[in-house]
């Protein structure tokens, strides 16, 4: 008998972000100016991802209060999905 399983390709989406943060404390940032966040773009997979996150950052090395994120929004749209 043969698996008749079929699996299904999750869609997932990878917004790399970024901008100047104001830190009150460790606990407490915030952007700066939300008018000036960097939106490097949206990936498919992680390591596409990764890879613009880590050329966004490189670039801004010398401003210690820019900082570049990677949010995982297929889990936001999709929230009991475990995946990267």
């Amino acid at each position: 008998m043969t698996d008749t399983t079929t699996h299904i390709n999750n869609q997932l989406l990878h917004l790399v972000i970024g901008g100047e943060l104001v830190c009150v404390d460790p606990t407490n940032c915030e952007f700066k100016d939300l008018k000036a966040v960097d939106f490097v773009g949206a990936y498919g997979t992680y390591e596409d991802a990764r890879k613009a996150w880590k050329n966004a950052a490189q670039r801004t090395v010398d401003n210690a209060h820019m900082r570049y994120f990677i949010i995982h929004a297929h889990k936001l749209l999709d929230p009991s999905a475990d995946k990267h």
